[in-house]
């Protein structure tokens, strides 16, 4: 009597004809989308060689599909041990970046070069954050795949985007302002508000990121924080009165803007920041473009060009302002109200 396998173990067939190798060892894989498919993880002499095979496999798939995986196999386990441990919003942005790799959905995965993940990142059809967040899912597969011993070298490490030059930042437009406030409006969100935080300040994406609640100070109203330059460093921000709900909001946290109570790092943190660009129809602005709308909405507003030098952490041009120039926290504070 023929023995019956467990469910989901795989099988082992005959082929017909006269063939040196015709048993067939067979196992049922998933793709993205949970759709069943039969796949061969190869062939044997005998039933007995077939059986070992298949017990091999099922002891550890990835010994046995090191060489047939296939990027969408990869990318399933990828998701059922590593993805479903992630935040739910980096599980959103992660999943919807694979959507754009579809057209290599079927290549095993060791034969998977460079120039192939960079064509998933060039032909998204999207900017930067767009174009970031593929290249990270990238990076999230080939670890995972290093991992396991399916690849001996992670090609996604050679992967780029398209640069952003300094000529090429654009303040937010007035009409986009509008549309995040709106969607905080609708429904609070800590990453639109994280964004409204960014433009209300004017730091760089480094320092907010790295920056611990205890530097703020709730009885004056002011940050002093900043990194990079002397004259970045230490610098005085007061809050204005638009963000100060958020601010309050995060008073028990340990950074102003936080994951599940820890540091977010940058990669993290570009992920969201695509999120929301897309709902404000503002995809591709990086979020260096929020310290650029800092800058201009005050210099627009007639903001006094000291102030705003030392808000920015910039050295004044002008040697006077420079060297004799000297603003109390009231005159800086004084222009951040200028932000309507």
């Amino acid at each position: 009597m023929a023995r019956r396998n467990p469910n989901g173990y795989g099988c082992v067939t005959k082929l017909k004809g006269n063939r040196s190798r015709p048993w067939v060892v067979k196992v049922t894989i998933y793709d993205h989308e949970g759709n069943a498919h039969q796949q061969n993880v190869g062939y044997a002499a005998d039933e007995a060689s077939a059986r070992q095979m298949l017990a091999a496999y099922n002891n550890n798939p990835w010994d046995a599909k090191r060489e047939t995986i296939t990027l969408v196999e990869v990318y399933n386990q990828w998701k059922e041990l590593k993805l479903s441990k992630m935040e739910k919003g980096s599980q959103r942005v992660l999943r919807s970046s694979f959507k754009y790799c579809s057209k290599y959905y079927g290549v095993k995965y060791r034969n998977l070069k460079t120039y192939q993940m960079q064509d998933t990142i060039d032909s998204c059809g999207h900017g930067y954050s767009t174009q970031r967040q593929i290249k990270a899912m990238w990076g999230h597969l080939d670890r995972f795949a290093f991992e396991m011993d399916i690849i001996d070298k992670m090609y996604s490490q050679l992967t780029t985007t398209d640069p952003i030059t300094e000529s090429g930042r654009t303040p937010f437009t007035q009409e986009q302002i509008d549309a995040l406030w709106k969607l905080e409006a609708a429904a609070p969100d800590p990453w639109v508000e994280s964004v409204l935080i960014y433009i209300y300040t004017g730091f760089r994406l480094s320092e907010i990121l790295q920056l611990p609640m205890e530097r703020v100070n709730f009885q004056e109203w002011y940050i002093t924080a900043g990194i990079k330059t002397a004259n970045g460093k230490n610098r005085i921000v007061p809050i204005h009165d638009r963000i100060k709900p958020f601010i309050t909001a995060r008073k028990n946290d340990a950074y102003l803007i936080s994951l599940n109570g820890k540091k977010i790092y940058k990669s993290q943190y570009y992920a969201y920041w695509g999120e929301v660009m897309k709902e404000i129809g503002a995809d591709g602005k990086t979020p260096h473009e929020a310290r650029h709308t800092f800058e201009t909405l005050l210099d627009n507003a007639n903001g006094n060009r000291k102030c705003i030098d030392l808000l920015m952490g910039h050295k004044s041009q002008d040697t006077g302002n420079r060297v004799y120039n000297h603003k109390t926290i009231q005159q800086l504070r004084d222009t951040i109200a200028l932000l309507k």
